[in-house]
C-alpha cells in the first residue's frame, strides 16, 4: 500500500473514532462535526455520534415541578460522558489519550442513536465524512468496508470486510450487515466504504447463538445503523447543522428549546 493511501486511511477512518465511557458502560463514537463557533470566534463546536445504548447509563429521569407549565413534569438528568481521543505518532502508534467530558445533546432509543457535544473549544482535526444522501443508493452487497471501534474498550482499531446484507429488520428497525469482525465495545463506532472513506453507518448489534450453557458470538455477522436512519434521526432531532452547513449549532439548540417549552405548555396535565 502506498504511503499516501495509508496516511489517508489513518486520517479519515481511524483517527475520527473515539472511546466513550460512562459510569455504567462503554463503547465507541465517531467525530462527525468540528466547526468554528460563529458566536465565539476562535472556539470550535465538535460533535460525536454514537449508539443510545452506549450512553444509556448516563441518562436518568426525575419528576420535578416546572414553573413554566405550573405542574409536575418528568425531566431528563444527564451525567457527563467521558470521551477518550487518541494521539498518534508515526501514523499508527498511540502515545496518549486525552479524556474530555461530553454532553448528551439528543438521543433516540428506538433508533439506538445519540449525539454528544465535546466539552472543549479546541478544534478536532480529524472528522469523519458522512456519505451524501444522494450517494446512498449506490451502496451494494460485496462492497468492501472498514469497521472501526473500541472492541472490548481497546483503543480504536479497524477490521476489514464487505457489505453482507442491506435488508435486516431487528425490533422493527432496518439494519445493514457486514462480515467485518465485531464484538462488544464496537457499538457506536463507524463503518466506512473502503474506496471513498465515507462514513456509512454505526455498528450497533452482534449475533450470538446459545450453545448449551454458554453463548457463542458470531463476530462476522455485525449489524449497523444505515445512513438513511442517521439522516432521519438528525432531521427529526432538528440538528440539521450536522448535514447542512446552512444551519448552525446555536440555531438547533434554540429550536429544540422552543419545542420543549411548547410541549410543556401544551401537554396534558396528568397530576
Amino acid at each position: 500500500m502506498e504511503e499516501k493511501e495509508l496516511k489517508e486511511l489513518h486520517e479519515k477512518i481511524l483517527y475520527p473514532v473515539v472511546r466513550i465511557r460512562t459510569s455504567a458502560a462503554g463503547g465507541s463514537g465517531t467525530i462527525i462535526y468540528s466547526q468554528e463557533d460563529p458566536e465565539n470566534p476562535g472556539e470550535w463546536i465538535s460533535i460525536i455520534i454514537t449508539n443510545w445504548h452506549v450512553v444509556e447509563g448516563a441518562i436518568h429521569y426525575k419528576e420535578e415541578w416546572d414553573d413554566l407549565s405550573k405542574k409536575e413534569v418528568r425531566r431528563e438528568i444527564f451525567e457527563k460522558v467521558n470521551i477518550d481521543i487518541f494521539d498518534y505518532v508515526r501514523l499508527s502508534e498511540v502515545v496518549s489519550s486525552n479524556t474530555h467530558q461530553g454532553t448528551i445533546i439528543a438521543y433516540d432509543e428506538t433508533n439506538d442513536l445519540a449525539i454528544l457535544k465535546i466539552d472543549t473549544p479546541r478544534k478536532m482535526p480529524y472528522v469523519a465524512e458522512l456519505i451524501p444522501a444522494k450517494e446512498i443508493s449506490k451502496i451494494k452487497v460485496f462492497m468492501p468496508i472498514y469497521s472501526v471501534g473500541c472492541s472490548l474498550l481497546h483503543e480504536p482499531f479497524p477490521n476489514k470486510g464487505q457489505i453482507s446484507s442491506l435488508k435486516e429488520i431487528i425490533d422493527g428497525e432496518k439494519y445493514w450487515m457486514s462480515n467485518a469482525n465485531s464484538i462488544f465495545g464496537n457499538s457506536g463506532g463507524a463503518v466506512f466504504l473502503e474506496d471513498t472513506k465515507q462514513f456509512i453507518g454505526i455498528p450497533a448489534r452482534i449475533t450470538s447463538v446459545q450453545l448449551g450453557f454458554g453463548t457463542n458470538v458470531v463476530s462476522w455477522m455485525g449489524f449497523f445503523v444505515p445512513p438513511k436512519r442517521i439522516f432521519k434521526f438528525v432531521r427529526d432531532q432538528k440538528l440539521d447543522f450536522l448535514i447542512d452547513n446552512k444551519h448552525t449549532y446555536q440555531e438547533a439548540i434554540k429550536k429544540r428549546e422552543a419545542m420543549r417549552k411548547s410541549w410543556l405548555k401544551n401537554s396534558p396535565d396528568e397530576k
